[in-house]
């Protein structure tokens, strides 16, 4: 989680209150004096006075809550001059009960606007506790996203910016793993260092101290997993599962859950950090459930949680190389998954491994990925992007997302697209918010050519379709979010797919495949006991809530699959 907070620093919430200032701060201070310190103005004067002087000086501010009423002004005024200026802190609208009902349609316009994230009611007695549950996600929702974690359950040992940096800090982000960076030449790196000596290996930055006291050199993605979840080593090669889940995305995520609270065996691999593409979403709006929204991070840190109580187990990055379909000493039909040297062995699989990321192809850019140029929102290096130039590519809800969480931090962000608009590949809120985000701008018919830097992006090279004309312009940032490519090449061929490479199942499934003339389930694939879900399937809606009802339905065809076996 980067450097978080100086020591001795707390961050601040600042109160903008008249009528029931006394009220909020009593309300506010009770639960949260502890961990941020409590600052109000009661105009906009000496709101403004207070917050540039808390500017001046560098200090955090975590939450804005304002009244709805200010006398001449109000909330919704008070933010759009505050946000061009403060950008990370949570804006938050506080309403009187007896004012509700009339002020939903301006908040819930604003709301649509990204001009604030969220509006409560002042609580009108005590242990209004769902008012604080909402103020406790939004100042969780601050820590992760700017950075100001101070529990370093892991420590990171860097010598300076990489490629491997930035992939070991990525990974503990997207786990929700607190953790902090430390110079090798701190008493941290020191400490890690010499414990890599005295086990005799070779410094190689960066240095992992983990959780459970254990050290490594520039770790793989297995080792970090290994410090959670073992390793294929640690299981009994014996066991047969019942059902074995490639991909620890949404659909993924929700067949561990429903699979393993109905009593089946259940086994997740995943090739990196749990959650997929959804895991790298800063925000997701339109997930049913969460009016206020929910990090990729912490809904998929929620499944994991879910699943793991029911009993699933994971694996965690480890790549799976290969299916094969074998004969057991029941004659009932075996799926062998290879993991590395190892192998695991289920009566059913799923296949959620998701999309990747297609590759820009432009080699002076893909030799700075980790320094300033990457694949996917990044999230972890959104930090790093203050008050510099950022560029994403891509049109879909995962770019938009992006988008919106840089300009927290960006002097501008830049959307670069191919078409004429993001209408026909963006959810409608997503657009509606990055419209009122001044420092986003959208550049249609364009792409990158070309760019460069010194050890790190500093230009890029941009081509007008329309015209063929080239501009070169300063770019810190780079994230690429390009389309979709279906992450399935360890598939034997008896998997069926399209002219894309995305599993076919259902009716899909060529005709001459099908049995007694019947076609496999909805979600099953050519090869028996073998399904698909989420964004890996041909035709799928490449949804986060799409991809969640298919990895839950495909529970009850695993049971009818097992029942009939």
């Amino acid at each position: 989680m980067g450097e978080g907070l100086a020591a001795g620093v707390q961050p601040a919430i600042v109160v903008l209150a008249a009528e029931h200032r006394r009220q909020i701060l009593d309300e506010l201070g009770a639960r949260y004096s502890r961990d941020y310190e409590l600052l109000s103005g009661e105009t906009v004067p000496e709101a403004k006075a207070l917050l540039k002087d808390l500017l001046a000086h560098g200090h955090p501010v975590a939450m804005i809550a304002c009244e709805l009423d200010l006398g001449p002004f109000g909330a919704v005024d008070v933010f759009g001059w505050l946000q061009p200026v403060l950008t990370t802190a949570r804006r938050v609208v506080l309403i009187p009960a007896g004012q509700f009902r009339g002020s939903v349609a301006t908040l819930r316009e604003s709301l649509a606007a990204g001009h604030i994230d969220a509006y409560f009611v002042i609580p009108q007695g005590p242990r209004d506790e769902e008012f604080h549950a909402g103020i406790t996600d939004l100042l969780s929702d601050w820590t992760w996203s700017a950075g100001a974690v101070s529990i370093d359950v892991t420590r990171v040992v860097v010598d300076g910016p990489s490629p491997d940096v930035s992939r070991v800090r990525d990974f503990f982000d997207r786990m929700g793993i607190p953790s902090r960076s430390y110079p090798a030449d701190s008493e941290p790196g020191r400490a890690a260092l010499a414990a890599l000596a005295d086990l005799g290996v070779e410094p190689a930055f960066p240095v992992v101290h983990g959780m459970d006291g254990r050290v490594l050199a520039n770790p793989s993605l297995a080792e970090l997993g290994g410090l959670m979840y073992g390793a294929p080593v640690d299981l009994d090669p014996d066991e047969v599962y019942d059902l074995l889940v490639v991909g620890a995305g949404p659909a993924g995520l929700a067949a561990a859950v429903y699979g393993a609270s109905e009593g089946l065996s259940t086994m997740v691999v995943d090739a990196e950090a749990i959650g997929g593409q959804t895991g790298t979403s800063s925000m997701i709006r339109n997930y049913l459930g969460f009016p206020r929204g929910i990090s990729g991070m912490r809904l998929a840190q929620r499944a994991r949680v879910q699943a793991t109580r029911f009993g699933a187990r994971f694996l965690v990055g480890w790549s799976v190389t290969s299916l094969e379909i074998e004969e057991s000493v029941d004659g009932r039909p075996l799926h062998c998954v290879r993991v590395g040297p190892h192998h695991l062995h289920a009566r059913t699989v799923l296949v959620a491994t998701g999309v990747t990321y297609r590759r820009i192809g432009v080699p002076a850019l893909e030799e700075l990925v980790g320094r300033g140029v990457s694949y996917g929102a990044a999230t972890s290096t959104a930090r790093e992007m203050r008050g510099r130039h950022v560029y994403v590519v891509g049109g879909g809800n995962s770019a938009g997302q992006a988008a919106v969480h840089l300009a927290r931090f960006a002097e501008s962000v830049t959307i670069l697209i191919r078409r004429e608009s993001l209408a026909a590949t963006m959810s409608d809120y997503l657009i509606r918010e990055i419209a009122g985000r001044s420092r986003i701008t959208v550049r249609p018919n364009t792409v990158v050519a070309d760019g460069g830097g010194e050890g790190r992006l500093e230009r890029l090279r941009l081509r007008d379709l329309r015209s063929g004309a080239e501009e070169q312009v300063e770019a810190s940032g780079l994230y690429l979010l390009l389309g979709a490519q279906p992450h399935c090449a360890w598939l034997p061929d008896e998997v069926c797919r399209d002219d894309h490479g995305f599993v076919l199942a259902g009716r899909d499934v060529p005709e001459a495949l099908w049995v007694d003339g019947r076609p496999p389930v909805a979600l099953g694939t050519a090869v028996p006991g073998v399904f698909v879900a989420g964004d890996v399937r041909s035709g799928s809606m490449k949804r986060v809530a799409a991809a969640t009802g298919e990895g839950a339905a495909v529970v009850a065809l695993v049971h009818a699959y097992l029942g009939d076996a």
